[in-house]
């Protein structure tokens, strides 16, 4: 496959955790160099669906597996046979101030970056497993859910399904968690969930999205699900216990996983 970016650079299998690659490119979208966390289950079968996960706020491209074990998870569900094999892809976010939002700012367009940046570069480290055939589904938490369900209501032509944990719902939200102004996240459209959704709900694919009964967010995402519910778009909603943390996340991110396998 040709490659698509000026400069990648791979960890050293050897001294990495099992099935786990770190990868760093420079990145046409961000104008800089973005890191990226993939697994790759063993003997893992060509045509191999492709499951983004993004993080939230304050952490990066080693936050889904290093403080939730997701990695170890889909491993032992794929062992026990519970879950068709996939590839785990997770980026940053662009690493911009406590967090980018995964939208477009003035000079970097974190949307395309999980789009075709992050996309692009899956393709070329797994050619063997990932094909045209592949199907893609993205997922995310807080800041991370917000960004998985925009993006995803956004390219119903690229994703199969979405989903978001304790999201953010709306760019006000934001407030709770960075120290930016908010005006800096609004150099784009349908910069609300529900704007997202509605906006393109002739294309939506089924998709969930769940919350802590004790979550600072919990209001925001019953209010979403009551709207969606109003604007007859079909999809999941769960509440569960837990609060706006990693004990929540990683013990819910596989309710997730099996929900988009069963539409691999």
């Amino acid at each position: 496959m040709k490659e698509t970016f000026r400069s990648i650079e791979q960890s050293n299998p050897s001294y990495g955790i099992r099935n786990l690659h770190f990868v760093t490119i420079k990145s046409p979208q961000l104008g800089t160099r973005g890191d990226i966390c993939i697994y790759i289950p063993e003997n893992c079968p060509m045509d191999v669906p492709v499951v983004i996960l993004l993080h939230g706020v304050y952490g990066s491209a080693w936050s889904w597996p290093l403080s939730s074990g997701v990695h170890e998870q889909v491993d032992q569900a794929i062992k026990e046979g519970i879950i068709k094999p996939l590839i785990l892809v997770m980026p940053s976010d662009g690493l911009w101030g406590d967090g980018s939002g995964y939208v477009k700012h003035q000079e970097q367009d974190f949307e395309k970056w999980i789009v075709e940046d992050v996309i692009a570069v899956a393709r070329q480290l797994a050619p063997d497993q990932i094909s045209q055939a592949s199907k893609f589904f993205i997922a995310g938490l807080s800041m991370g859910g917000y960004g998985a369900m925009r993006i995803g209501a956004r390219h119903p032509d690229v994703f199969t399904s979405f989903a978001g944990l304790s999201s953010i719902t709306s760019i006000d939200e934001f407030a709770h968690f960075v120290e930016e102004d908010l005006d800096s996240y609004q150099m784009d459209t349908e910069l609300s969930l529900i704007d997202s959704l509605i906006a393109n709900k002739e294309r939506l694919p089924y998709f969930r999205f769940d919350c802590g009964k004790d979550d600072l967010l919990l209001a925001y995402n019953q209010k979403l699900h009551s709207q969606l519910l109003e604007a007859n778009i079909p999809h999941d909603y769960e509440e569960f216990e837990g609060r706006h943390s990693w004990d929540y996340w990683k013990n819910n991110i596989m309710k997730t996983i099996l929900f988009f396998n069963l539409r691999f």
